[in-house]
């Protein structure tokens, strides 16, 4: 059997432990120290694009939708929100680590179809919770894959954005009834509650690594205004 082969590393800030690109093959993984088993697998992908087709599933007749994604990793959020989306939409996409983007901007790419080379895609290098903070700018609808959900590994500064004030300069950056998304690697009541709280109308998802297989994960809708989430428990089980 092929054995992995180390593509390249990068340190996470404030000593959130180190990335490790590996590829056997056709397949790429992304490890982080200090745990076991992968962060993140080019086979498994299933609720990353899913983040992005239940986030953008109102904006796909949208002229000139202005879509966040919070975190690279892979690509796969970003390709589907692309796919998803009109010509004319602006998406743009917040690394915190340069490396993810040149690791994307190289053979990691092909695994998603290169869509940091999309003509919509614009690359913000930095932390998105600097991004909102900074930017006057309003979106259609956010979509956060940044560390594990609300219940983080990578990034201590990432609990800022499921904290109370995170979610109201969330609250605040999108625009009249927004979507707010985001992936979870599991289900956390006390997380759906506190969205609730900040006004939105908000509801979970399940939904799988891999089609009809593979882990559970989270995903949690949140729109703003009067529109209100469609029923449903899963999407891609």
């Amino acid at each position: 059997m092929n054995q992995w082969a180390v593509l390249g590393t990068a340190d996470i800030p404030n000593n959130g432990g180190q990335l490790k690109l590996s590829r056997r093959g056709q397949d790429f993984s992304i490890r982080l120290s200090g745990i076991r088993g992968d962060l993140m697998n080019s086979r498994e992908h299933g609720s990353e694009e899913a983040l992005a087709e239940l986030g953008c599933a109102r904006l796909g007749h949208v002229d000139r939708a202005r879509v966040l994604v919070g975190g690279l990793g892979m690509g796969f959020t970003l390709a589907a929100a692309l796919k998803s989306l009109l010509p004319s939409a602006q998406v743009t996409v917040a690394e915190l680590i340069p490396a993810v983007v040149d690791w994307n901007r190289g053979p990691l790419g092909e695994c998603a179809g290169q869509p940091l080379q999309d003509v919509r895609t614009h690359v913000y290098i930095g932390d998105v919770a600097r991004l909102l903070n900074e930017s006057n700018q309003s979106f259609d609808a956010i979509l956060l894959d940044v560390d594990n959900g609300p219940e983080g590994l990578t990034h201590c500064d990432n609990d800022w954005l499921y904290s109370v004030d995170g979610l109201n300069a969330l609250y605040q950056s999108l625009d009249h009834e927004g979507t707010l998304a985001i992936w979870s690697a599991g289900p956390d009541p006390l997380f759906l509650v506190r969205l609730k709280k900040m006004g939105f109308h908000a509801a979970a998802r399940t939904v799988r690594a891999r089609p009809g297989k593979g882990s559970r994960h989270t995903i949690f809708l949140a729109r703003k205004g009067h529109a209100m989430i469609p029923e449903g428990h899963s999407h891609k089980t």
